[in-house]
Formats: C-alpha cells, sequence, structure tokens
C-alpha cells in the first residue's frame, strides 16, 4: 500500500534550486521521426541501483526469509558486481551508451523539489514541472496541474499519439484524465477495446483469475498492456510506471523488492530492444528513466519514505538513444531536479513547456 502522510497543514517550506529559466536556450528543429519513452520504477532507492543489493540488509533476517537464494542471485564482493546482478541492462547498455545520474559518492545528486518525498507529489513534480505544496497526499484527488503529456496532445503532431501505462491506479488522478482527455491504462483496468487475443486473455486474467486485487497491478500484466498498444498503434510518446518495487519495500519485503527491480531491468530491456527493431523507432527513440522518490538510508528505515523520513528527497536518473552523449555514469559534482524532466521532455519534442530548465547535458549534446 501506498505511503499517506497526515499532513494537515503546509509548511513555510523554500525549495533549493540551481536551475535556470529556459530562455537560455532554444527548442531545436522539430523532428516528427523522433520518439519518446518515459519509464518510471516506483520508490527505487539510488543505492541499489548505483550500489547492487545492500549488503547489510541481505544479513538481516527482518527483511529476508530466503536469503540463501537472495545472495546467490545478487550478491558480490565489489558493488560495481552486485548493480550488475542486479540491474544487467542499466550496467551493460545504459552505461556504455546513455547517461546515468544520482551516484552521491561522486556528489551527483538528483533530488525531487518538493517536500513530501511521496508518489503522487512526486509524479505531479515530474510531469507538471511544478512541486506542489498543496499535494500533500496520494489521495484520488483530480491534479489541477496541466502535465507535458497534455501539452503535447493539444499539439498536432502529437494528437493521439500519446500512450499511458501504469500499474498504479492514481495516475488517473495525477494525470486528471478527464480534464486531458489522453486515456491512462492504470491498476487492474481493463483493455477497452481488446482487438488482439493477448489483450483479450490479458482482460480474461485480470477479471477472473486475479483475485486480491490492490491497488498496484502487477507490473508485468502492465508491461504486457503496454507492449501490446506500441506493436499496434506506435505512439511517438509512451510511459511506462513500473510499481511494485515500492509495494515490496512497503511490506519490507527486501527479496521481492530486488526481484522487482531486476524484473523492471528487463523489461527495460525488452523495450529497448523493441525499438531498435522497428522502423520509425530504431535511431529516433530516446529513454528516460527514473523514480518519483528516494527511501530511508539506515537498514531500519530503507522500507519507508516521507517529509520525516531521511533520504527520501534523493532519487536518479538515466537517459539513453537520440540526443543523447554516451557519457555513462556521471561522477561530477551536479544537481538535477525531478521538476526539470516535464521540460526536458518537451525539449526533445521540440517544444517549450513551463518554466523549468532543460537537463542541461541534453541541451549540451545539440
Amino acid at each position: 500500500m501506498k505511503y499517506l502522510i497526515g499532513c494537515f497543514f503546509l509548511m513555510a517550506f523554500t525549495i533549493p534550486s540551481r536551475v535556470e529559466n529556459v530562455n537560455n536556450y532554444q527548442t531545436q528543429n522539430r523532428d516528427s521521426t523522433n520518439k519518446i519513452f518515459i519509464i518510471t520504477i516506483d520508490g527505487f532507492r539510488w543505492q541499489e541501483l548505483f550500489n547492487g543489493a545492500d549488503t547489510v540488509i541481505l544479513k538481516s533476517e527482518n527483511y529476508l526469509i530466503d536469503s540463501e537464494t537472495i545472495k546467490s542471485l545478487y550478491d558480490a564482493p565489489e558493488p560495481i558486481e552486485r548493480r550488475k546482478k542486479l540491474m544487467p541492462f542499466m550496467w551493460s547498455i545504459v552505461s556504455k551508451k546513455g547517461q546515468l545520474y544520482g551516484n552521491r559518492a561522486f556528489e551527483n545528486y538528483v533530488n525531487v523539489a518538493n517536500p513530501y518525498a511521496i508518489s503522487y507529489a512526486g509524479y505531479n513534480e515530474m510531469f507538471t514541472g511544478k512541486a506542489d505544496l498543496f499535494i500533500p497526499s496520494n489521495n484520488k484527488i483530480q491534479n489541477d496541474n496541466k502535465n507535458i503529456f497534455e501539452f503535447l496532445n493539444s499539439k498536432p503532431n502529437f494528437k493521439g499519439k500519446i500512450a499511458l501505462f501504469s500499474s498504479w491506479d492514481v495516475f488517473p488522478y495525477i494525470l486528471n484524465e478527464k480534464r486531458s482527455g489522453i486515456e491512462v491504462n492504470s491498476g487492474y483496468e481493463n483493455i477497452q477495446v481488446a482487438e488482439t487475443e493477448t489483450q483479450k486473455k490479458l482482460n480474461t486474467v485480470q477479471t477472473s483469475i486475479i483475485e486480491n486485487k490492490e491497488h498496484t497491478r502487477q507490473d508485468m500484466l502492465t508491461f504486457i498492456a503496454a507492449k501490446e498498444y506500441l506493436q499496434q498503434y506506435h505512439p511517438t510518446i509512451f510511459y511506462l510506471g513500473l510499481g511494485e518495487t515500492d509495494e515490496y519495500a512497503h511490506k519490507a519485503d527486501y527479496a521481492m523488492y530486488l526481484q522487482k527491480a531486476n524484473e523492471a531491468d528487463k523489461i527495460i530491456a525488452d523495450l529497448w530492444h523493441w525499438a531498435q527493431t522497428h522502423d520509425g523507432y530504431k535511431g529516433n527513440t530516446t529513454f528516460i528513466i527514473t523514480t518519483d522518490h528516494g527511501r530511508g538510508q539506515s537498514t531500519n528505515r530503507w522500507s519507508s519514505h516521507g517529509i520525516f523520513t531521511k533520504g527520501s528527497s534523493q532519487t536518479w536518473l538515466a537517459l539513453l538513444g537520440k540526443n543523447i552523449e554516451p557519457m555513462g555514469e556521471i561522477k561530477a559534482q551536479g544537481q538535477i531536479y525531478q521538476k526539470q524532466i516535464a521540460q526536458t521532455i518537451a525539449y526533445l519534442a521540440g517544444e517549450r513547456f513551463g518554466n523549468q530548465s532543460v537537463i542541461e547535458t541534453v541541451v549540451a549534446s545539440h
């Protein structure tokens, strides 16, 4: 279950920022062939991305029932080995052909700018470019802020060419499906127009076979639905929101948290392979991969996150594909905020959205 913060007051909170106004760059000439994939792994810590499985948590019986099996899969003497075992695609392809931000060992920082460090606030910031102080919970309330998908859908080149799929069932509210007019397939929602056999079988599985439907659909089902749509309709803007890492973290099940992170890595690899083997996408697709918030830093707080949990604002970012220089793991000092992602998506699409700056290295590559 998602972490709900019982906050009934707004704090006098000053958000630190090093970003500059968007006036310092020009959008590139529109490229109608450019495709953009945004993939999020909910509540996945930078610690595991850059260091692999946490060796201290691996020794704790509180978070692992079958530690022997999990250690055989993900443990190794050095962090570099452990991270390759946990996220092989990230450290075999993205680290060579793309960019990875957020390893705080090198003072390379990625953070949410909102004070709450929970999912609704994080995704709002990510897709609207605003750290909204009036979003202190994960309640299903329609978002008043205009998001990047809604903005792009208002442009002739992107109208009807945006596909949004998520495991967590709050996304229709975060992205204000009613106002935007963009359908968000979310949670255990069936495919409304099931045209293929895969879609029909997926609907049957969700309706008749899965009994305990919680707020977060199994990520593999979300991926199947999303990929089937991708193959059928070939959207220009594609979003996939994976959620089971956060679900199992809240249950303090470190084994399943790692397993779902590894599964997410495989899903991203599958999507990348698909993009590199299909006309219109090969050489024309940019991947933006990130998370909505961090988690606690200490062994006994890793499963939690929120305004009172240290480390919850600490996130990470990966970029791969068209317009992304192969810089690998970024080891230079720097600061990126999640609220820059919406403008970066717009920039890659040849548009300008809101008043945040684009992630600097993306601009520099043009």
